[in-house]
């Protein structure tokens, strides 16, 4: 199958969107093991999850549990399911 270089940019862009989906879920799995946060895998990850999970904390309203990574998670995928429209 041949693909347009849009459409390869595109799946380019798909396959970051899973690498960051396993960094997350990485995050989040770590987060119960891991009670040490000099840990530098747990750094990392925190590192990079951080800056799109900050905004929307800020939008949710204050609860006993933190439920912004699956808001995440949903937005990721449905990102990632447009875009995967354009490949098709």
């Amino acid at each position: 199958m041949y693909y347009t270089p849009f459409q390869v940019i595109i799946i380019f862009i798909i396959r970051l969107i899973e690498v960051y989906y396993w960094l997350l879920l990485a995050r989040v799995l770590l987060s119960w093991i891991i009670q040490n946060p000099d840990n530098r895998l747990y750094q990392f990850l925190y590192g990079i999850t951080e800056p799109l999970l900050a905004p929307i904390r800020r939008i949710l309203p204050a609860m006993g549990l933190d439920i912004s990574p699956i808001i995440l998670f949903l937005v990721l995928r449905l990102i990632s399911g447009l875009l995967y429209g354009f490949v098709q």
